[in-house]
């Protein structure tokens, strides 16, 4: 591994865990580098998690699952990636393993401010930080975030930041997180794949972004609530403004309404959250403010 070229130097923060409750696995990363989640989050589900950066050498993300996937631990990966590295003084790698175990490095040849923390289940690191508490920030963040693993990473990213980040400002961000099946018609293993690659305020709009993602989701059985008639009406007269129903507003959920209310789910891509007989809370809110103040 010496094919290092320092034109690729994603000087950042960022942060690898698992989610103990789930096994799901993630990076998220935040740097004033054009976008850096193409090339610093690897992961695979059921394997780990793995971010490299500073003088970026990719070959710590490929090489480092396979590792990870043939059974060495985090802390084994790392030692191996270093130690066959002529330059790894340059680096900056942060590994999860499947079990949770974390593990991290800081070369001594970064430039500061760099360094890592590894916590229970997750590690975080910068490097040309505006300081430590960068990290410390990103730490504590993830640890006292609840929810989702992208939620609680895409936390620890914007508590870093108000820490101070990046000395240099920030450019782009991304969070990347993996389940088996987890992706689009479970075909891979890609549950949270966002990025937003040139953006003054790249964090925020990471958190927009994952915001749509939760969305467009599958519904969640505390997410839905019987169709009444009330909701139903409200249903048929935000149908109507869309002039997908020219039916009576009479509260009946009939195969009508349910045709035209499918037909404008699947339109505002939220097929996932259809459900013949219930209703969906999350989706019935966004119906709410996306069509109610439409004109007739």
């Amino acid at each position: 591994m010496h094919e290092a070229n320092r034109r690729y130097q994603p000087s950042t923060f960022s942060i690898a865990a698992r989610d103990p409750s789930t096994g799901d696995l993630g990076v998220a990363v935040q740097s004033k580098f054009l976008a850096v989640g193409s090339i610093v989050p690897w992961a695979r589900a059921g394997v780990g998690a793995i971010a490299t950066q500073a003088a970026l050498n990719a070959a710590y993300g490929v090489e480092g699952l396979h590792l990870l996937a043939s059974g060495w631990t985090a802390q084994e990966t790392v030692k191996q990636l270093v130690s066959m590295d002529s330059e790894a003084g340059q680096r900056q790698l942060l590994v999860v393993d499947a079990a949770g175990r974390a593990e991290a490095y800081t070369g001594n040849q970064c430039y500061e401010w760099a360094g890592h923390l590894v916590g229970d289940g997750y590690a975080c690191a910068g490097n040309i930080l505006v300081g430590r508490a960068t990290v410390e920030a990103m730490a504590q963040a993830f640890e006292r975030t609840a929810g989702a693993l992208a939620a609680r990473l895409v936390a620890a990213l914007a508590a870093g930041q108000a820490a101070g980040g990046d000395r240099r400002g920030q450019q782009s961000a991304a969070v990347l997180v993996v389940r088996s099946a987890g992706g689009y018609a479970a075909r891979t293993d890609r549950y949270v794949d966002l990025r937003v690659d040139d953006h003054s305020q790249p964090i925020s709009e990471l958190q927009r972004l994952l915001g749509l993602h939760r969305l467009y989701s599958k519904s969640a059985p505390d997410e839905l609530t019987e169709m009444t008639e009330e909701i139903c009406s409200e249903l048929q007269a935000i149908l109507r403004r869309t002039g997908r129903y020219q039916g009576e507003i009479n509260g009946q959920c009939n195969a009508a309404t349910r045709r035209a209310l499918l037909d404008l789910y699947n339109i505002e891509n939220l097929e996932d959250r259809w459900h013949d007989r219930l209703i969906d809370r999350v989706a019935l809110g966004y119906l709410r403010t996306r069509f109610t103040a439409s004109p007739d």
